[in-house]
């Protein structure tokens, strides 16, 4: 036995008691077991009280065992790990593990907003509805601050997290939820069939309350089958067991699940994730979550010592802890039997068995006797003493006389719920059975699911091993499978009787319903006085079943109370939605990688390292990081470098990576259809190695994006997209091809990260490409003009694909090759270009290239612009129809005075144009009546040595010539600019065609 386990036993359990561990609680060392939880080695310890409740502040102790704890939270691990709400009987126990007290201060044992209790009159349901009224003023001052401060529980770390979590999906024939009796024998009549099967196991043992109950099966300790199931399903290779797996969710076509896969660990080793979110996709679904003990309301029945009947005996068979020196077991049910029995023998004294049923069992009788306890048949607890620990209890007994009982532990049985969650998750309704004193699924499943066993409402063993098998052998065979049902083994009779008790009357102290939310009996009589009897409304005027534990262990008892109150039905009055999560999920989880930078992965361009290698500055643009510029020694800022940059390709060549733009492979005898179709001009006539400038638009009018397309083969053509745009093209190809026109023979794929793609630009740029370029292929101006498109080799017997395009307005080629060549291909360009002073230029020559080019870009293509306004009109045919024709069309799209894209430069040369600045009359007045347009894109152009800017200005091509205001509010510029072209360089496309 570990130093100071004062109430551990001296055997039992399935704890290894030769791997002690050392753990801390509020700062005070204990030690434990491994194979322990927290709760467990609390209670091992001595520890009953754990927790304050959330409004009231009152001492609260351990519950239960499991997911639906309502009290036992803690804050588990410090600094960037720590944890807040974390169930103390779900925690599994680790070397040096750190738990911190919740919701109190400055103490546990001393907190000073336990001074709630004496205001508990005036807390009661809705009481924020109806205070904090008046004085309006103290509201922001006074009221919102205090509520704020005592709202919540826990604290979040506030920092970063250090671990991090995965992503998986799975599929399989069958899966099973829960590794109880019931899901084991369902799993394995379902292997045996040949399915493959997922097993889901939210504890980190399999085998369920066979755990934690003395139960036989074929006259050997259930445990001894249990193992051997386990063995059997371990050695199947289409069976994935996964323990610490909890389902939290059903969704369409798949379920949800978080295995913990190193909580139970200080810190994650290295490369393991903390947690993993499951999507397990399955033909077929065995529900088998069991069951959730429901407590019983009576006078101060939340006093740390008060724990679920079934709980105790989890404690004490599973963990070798006896929870208390003397007991009073108080039930309504023949399964509490079992708690007294296991009390017994575990040496703790069972001072009483309170039966509520007037006429108990014969069973119940027999074990009274046999436990040396005194026999309350129709009795009740009406009173509890202690305040920080149960010291003792006042029974009522049939007659009305009182009995006061010395006792440390108080186990209570109100019966079993089955867990049925899960099967409402998509809106199906439990059903109330009378005679289980239950909601039972809902007649409507998920689709595929059955349910068996406790979750069913079979709450004997024997029951839930013949339900098991039968549901495990028809989901396999529903899936195609040949299945026989297996042999059953032999257990015990038993008795599940129960008769339902939901409220102690006459009782002193508050009678809670909800742990976790102080909510009493004396709160649903309030809200059924008040007309909130829905049970929905009950739910949010109360909070009853809100917070982590979602009312597993009060919802039932409240829904019984209402209706009780209202003199209606359980049947009746229903339940409230479930909704996933079952249990409370870590955001991180649900995020998987996608945090941070990786929120959306950055993609890297296949001259990456060469970039970097050349000094590169990126940028993000989209999803990609793409080289900015390349500064030099001796430049003083980044506009150098750009004007460099800029100049070099209008004087000798430079060369860029343009593989960020989207590339999409369209193939079929319609493809040219498809294109006509989506894009405002004419592609019919495209020849056959040639490309051409296309634009497409919404189907609201306005411009979705512009590119390049072309044309291969007769069939088969190459789009290309803005960067920013890749994926919303895509996507809209495929609406296009599903839902408008599914009768055209064409295909589309993207292919951008199929294809490195790079722009050489300049008067040398032929002289370049010539030394590329494999023998045989002729790239002359006559040969291969502007806008040709051709599939090659290169560098000596690399595929690739050549276009003669300019977005520079230079003599200029794209060349694409497979992406592995991609680095390699740049490196082989500067070395042909070294002799004629190539350079690599990035996004911002780029773009002051297109600017004195008067190319229209993404600035421009904002969402708000039509084909007209940014001088297009003309490409819009008008000999057939395409996506967005007819809103275009609209009257105020083809206003003549709608603002239309032309060039600007400040009547001043030496001063700097800023992006953004609203277009305004010489003498107007500075307000939005008089604002004409506004400045879309500026850049300095190293041609004409001043800077230059596009923008959208009404009635743009009949004041060419005009001087107006550039007026910037933020930046505080006002700059008289002349409005002219917005062709700044080579108006006559002269060193376009060569």
């Amino acid at each position: 036995m570990g130093a100071n386990q004062l109430f551990r036993l001296g055997t039992g359990g399935s704890v290894d008691r030769g791997a002690l561990l050392h753990f801390t609680f509020d700062g005070r060392g204990y030690t434990g077991y491994r194979g322990d939880t927290l709760a467990s080695a609390l209670l091992a310890n001595g520890v009953r009280l754990v927790g304050r409740s959330f409004k009231y502040h009152r001492p609260r102790g351990i519950l239960s065992a499991g997911p639906e704890e309502p009290n036992a939270l803690v804050e588990l691990r410090g600094g960037a790990r720590r944890e807040p709400n974390t169930r103390a009987t779900m925690a599994e126990l680790f070397e040096g593990m750190a738990a911190v007290s919740q919701n109190r201060w400055p103490s546990l044992g001393f907190d000073l907003m336990g001074v709630n209790q004496l205001f508990a009159p005036i807390l009661a349901a809705g009481f924020y509805y109806k205070t904090f009224m008046w004085p309006a003023a103290f509201w922001e001052k006074v009221y919102e601050p205090l509520i704020r401060r005592a709202a919540g529980l826990g604290r979040a770390a506030g920092v970063h997290d250090p671990d991090h979590y995965e992503k998986c999906t799975t599929h399989c024939d069958v899966l099973v939820v829960g590794a109880g009796p019931t899901g084991l024998m369902a799993a394995l009549a379902a292997v045996r069939s040949g399915a493959r099967v997922v097993l889901c196991e939210e504890d980190a043992l399999l085998g369920g309350r066979l755990l934690s109950d003395r139960r036989m099966i074929d006259g050997r300790p259930a445990l001894d089958w249990v193992r051997e199931a386990v063995a059997e399903l371990e050695a199947t290779p289409d069976c994935r067991i996964l323990p610490r797996t909890s389902v939290f969710g059903v969704f369409d076509g798949a379920y949800g699940a978080v295995e913990r896969v190193a909580d139970h660990l200080a810190v994650p080793d290295p490369f393991q994730p903390r947690q993993r979110l499951w999507r397990i996709v399955a033909k077929r679904q065995v529900l088998a979550a069991g069951s959730i003990e429901r407590p019983l309301v009576f006078g101060d029945n939340d006093r740390p010592g008060v724990m679920l009947a079934g709980a105790v005996r989890s404690y004490i068979n599973r963990y070798g802890v006896a929870p208390g020196r003397r007991a009073v077991v108080f039930a309504n049910n023949d399964d509490a039997t079992g708690t007294v029995a296991d009390l017994h023998a575990a040496g703790v004294a069972v001072v009483a068995l309170v039966d509520a049923r007037a006429e108990p069992s014969e069973a119940v009788r027999r074990m009274a006797e046999a436990a040396g306890a005194a026999l309350f048949a129709g009795g009740a607890v009406t009173r509890v003493q202690g305040r920080l620990g149960l010291r003792g209890v006042e029974v009522t007994d049939a007659a009305g006389r009182r009995h006061a009982l010395d006792c440390d532990l108080l186990a209570v049985s109100g019966g079993w719920s089955p867990t049925v969650h899960l099967t409402s998750h998509h809106g199906g309704k439990p059903v109330w059975d009378e005679a289980r004193a239950a909601f039972l699924p809902p007649e409507r499943l998920p689709p595929g699911m059955g349910v068996a066993g406790a979750a069913a409402g079979a709450f004997s063993l024997a029951e839930c091993l013949a339900a098991g098998a039968r549901a495990g052998a028809e989901a396999a065979g529903d899936a195609g499978f040949q299945t026989s049902l297996p042999a059953l083994p032999a257990t015990e009779e038993e008795s599940t009787a129960v008769r339902p008790l939901w409220r102690v009357r006459g009782g002193r102290g508050k009678a809670f319903v909800d742990y976790q939310n102080d909510v009493g009996d004396a709160d649903v009589a309030l809200a059924q006085r008040e007309g909130f009897r829905s049970i929905e409304h009950l739910k949010r005027y109360t909070t009853l079943g809100m917070a982590t534990d979602q009312g597993k262990t009060s919802n039932v008892n409240g829904v019984a109370l209402m209706a009780e109150l209202s003199g209606q039905d359980i049947a009746r009055t229903g339940t409230t939605t479930f909704r996933p999560p079952f249990t409370p999920v870590a955001l991180g989880a649900l995020a998987g990688h996608h945090r941070g930078r990786d929120f959306k992965p950055t993609r890297l361009t296949p001259t990456h390292d060469w970039a970097k290698e050349q000094g590169a500055v990126f940028v993000e643009t989209g999803y990609w990081l793409r080289a900015q510029y390349f500064p030099r020694a001796g430049e003083a800022d980044w506009l150098e470098t750009v004007t460099r940059e800029a100049r070099t390709v209008r004087e000798a060549v430079g060369i860029c990576d343009v593989t960020t733009l989207g590339k999409i492979d369209i193939q079929g005898p319609d493809a040219a259809t498809l294109l006509e179709r989506v894009y405002i001009n004419s592609w019919k006539n495209l020849p056959v190695g040639r490309a051409r400038y296309g634009v497409m638009l919404r189907e609201d009018g306005m411009v979705m994006d512009d590119g390049t397309t072309a044309r291969l083969a007769e069939d088969r053509f190459v789009m290309t997209t803005t960067t920013v745009n890749a994926a919303k093209v895509a996507q809209h190809l495929e609406f296009c091809q599903q839902w408008l026109w599914p009768e055209l023979d064409v295909q589309t794929v993207s292919v951008t990260e199929q294809w490195a793609q790079l722009a050489v630009a300049g008067p040398q740029s032929r002289a370049v490409m010539e030394k590329i370029v494999d023998a045989g292929f002729d790239v002359s101006d006559a040969a291969f003009p502007y806008m040709s498109c051709a599939e090659l080799t290169v560098c000596g017997g690399v595929p690739g694909r050549l276009f003669r395009l300019s977005f520079s307005g230079e003599r200029a080629y794209e060349i694409a090759v497979p992406a592995r060549y991609g680095d390699a291909l740049a490196r082989r360009l500067m070395q042909a270009g070294a002799p004629f002073g190539i350079i690599p230029y990035g996004t911002e020559a780029l773009g002051v290239l297109r600017v004195e080019k008067g190319h229209a870009a993404g600035n421009e293509l904002n969402g708000q612009t039509t084909a007209g306004d940014l001088g297009l009109g003309r490409m819009m045919s008008k000999k057939k129809d395409f996506f967005g024709r007819a809103m275009a069309q609209r009257p105020g799209l083809v206003d003549p005075a709608r603002p239309v894209l032309m060039g600007f430069r400040p009547v001043d040369r030496a001063a700097r144009l800023r992006a953004g600045a609203h277009f305004l009359p010489l003498a107007a007045e500075k307000t939005a009546a008089h604002d004409q347009g506004y400045m879309t894109s500026v850049a300095f152009s190293p041609t004409l040595g001043h800077w230059i800017g596009l923008g959208l200005i009404a009635h743009g091509p009949q004041r060419l010539g005009e001087v107006v205001r550039a007026w910037d509010p933020v930046r505080g510029g006002d700059i008289e600019v002349e409005i002219v072209s917005p062709v700044f360089v080579d108006p006559e496309g002269v060193r376009l065609h060569g």
